[in-house]
């Protein structure tokens, strides 16, 4: 009797809703901790403001159209760049998952790449591409490119040897073969490399946006911690954090609907 009993129990926390409700149960305890936390003096409003005082600081930069702004050039950088480095990191993961020359010439030096800071980059790409948005896109894109790269190129090397010969045996060969075959095998790396580039893209965000930016999240987050405004510093964390989760839920989504169409 207690198998089926642990089924229900797996079906009921399966649910939509009861995941959305217990997936804001922390959130909430933290918030009621920060609350309390403020009000009672434990922690000086200087370091930790109250949770009314970051949302009055929304309210007010949203009443001048200065969050919208932010929150729209943030988004657009951050999209831009995850779709550059994530095209760029599918073809060469399919040229090193594929290919024994292609991983030999170019893995080692992407390894070496890779271990490079976000913030070693900002220099460099200033220096070549000055301070548009060129730079800012590119270092996200760079963010996004690796998460894409390493997780699909080592899937495409450990598809399952049989599969691809039982392809061969029905005259499979090139693009038909990877269509066919090795591409439904990887979707489910494909869409996990996707979701962790776009959170990674996220994290390059900040860093991206220190190059001479004057709009963004990461901007108001760096002049908001020049001026002293913990306000606001905690509130472009928060923005940051819910437009993270909000991006990575329509990822969620186009995964089941990329499991059902490929799996």
């Amino acid at each position: 009797m207690a198998q089926p009993r642990r089924g229900t129990a797996r079906r009921v926390w399966d649910r939509p809703a009861v995941r959305i409700l217990a997936g804001l149960l922390l959130p909430a305890v933290i918030l009621i901790t920060w609350q309390v936390a403020t009000t009672s003096g434990m922690v000086p409003p200087y370091r930790l403001p109250p949770p009314a005082s970051v949302f009055q600081a929304g309210v007010e930069l949203a009443e001048t159209g200065q969050l919208w702004t932010h929150i729209a050039i943030s988004v657009q950088r951050v999209l831009l760049g995850f779709a550059i480095g994530s095209v760029i990191g599918l073809a060469v993961a399919g040229v090193v998952g594929l290919s024994r020359i292609g991983d030999v010439l170019l893995s080692p030096t992407l390894a070496a790449v890779r271990a490079v800071p976000s913030l070693a980059w900002v220099p460099l790409l200033i220096l070549w591409m000055q301070i548009g948005e060129e730079s800012k896109v590119t270092l996200i894109a760079i963010g996004a490119f690796f998460p894409v790269y390493t997780t699909v190129a080592s899937a495409l090397r450990h598809v399952d040897p049989h599969l691809v010969e039982a392809g061969r045996s029905f005259s499979l060969r090139g693009w038909s073969l990877f269509r066919i075959v090795q591409l439904p095998a990887v979707v489910p790396s494909v869409v996990s490399g996707l979701r962790l580039a776009l959170a990674q893209a996220w994290l390059f965000l900040v860093a991206a946006e220190l190059i001479a930016s004057s709009m963004g999240l990461g901007f108001l987050l760096n002049d908001s911690q020049n001026s002293g405004r913990v306000d606001r510093i905690l509130l472009s964390i928060v923005l940051l954090a819910l437009l993270g989760t909000i991006t990575n839920g329509v990822l969620a989504l186009v995964e089941k609907y990329l499991l059902r169409r490929w799996v």
